[in-house]
């Protein structure tokens, strides 16, 4: 794979697969995510959500015709900071064939230019607690752990 060769698209239906199969392939996605043949319907119903949503957009990396990177980024319009939109990335996955290879990086970047196109003052994000090396990354790339963020699973 030639680096200057990786490119950005918006998802299709037909990547969803290989979408799937990236968020499943690491320990903690593999306890959450359900990849077998077929997909289990929420991931299409979920994809078309996404889809249908102008302020959300499931973003991939590719190599030719291979998917090797997903990140999905949603805009959010906040009444603070007077009214300003930010940006939040999320489900950010490479194949396990590039890790390392500099995909990961460039997503961000990619999603960062994204947020900027769109009138974005802000980017956010968030990593697993037990993703050491992922929250390294981001902070590599100018994040900063500025606040403590908080779930709750229904």
């Amino acid at each position: 794979m030639v680096e200057e060769s990786l490119g950005f698209r918006i998802a299709t239906v037909q990547d969803l697969n290989q979408i799937v199969a990236m968020l499943a392939d690491d320990v903690l996605g593999s306890k959450r995510e359900r990849y077998e043949q077929p997909l289990p319907n929420s991931y299409m119903e979920a994809f078309h959500a996404i889809t249908a949503d102008p302020n959300n957009e499931l973003v991939v990396a590719y190599f030719g015709d291979e998917v090797v990177g997903v990140q999905q980024i949603t805009f959010t319009p906040y009444i603070t900071h007077q009214g300003g939109w930010r940006a939040t990335i999320e489900g950010v996955r490479t194949a396990s064939s590039v890790r390392g290879k500099g995909v990961g990086t460039k997503m961000i970047y990619w999603a960062i230019e994204r947020a900027k196109e769109r009138g974005c003052h802000l980017i956010q994000l968030t990593t697993d607690k037990q993703r050491p090396d992922a929250l390294r990354f981001y902070e590599r790339l100018g994040f900063q752990a500025t606040h403590e963020g908080m779930k709750m699973k229904l």
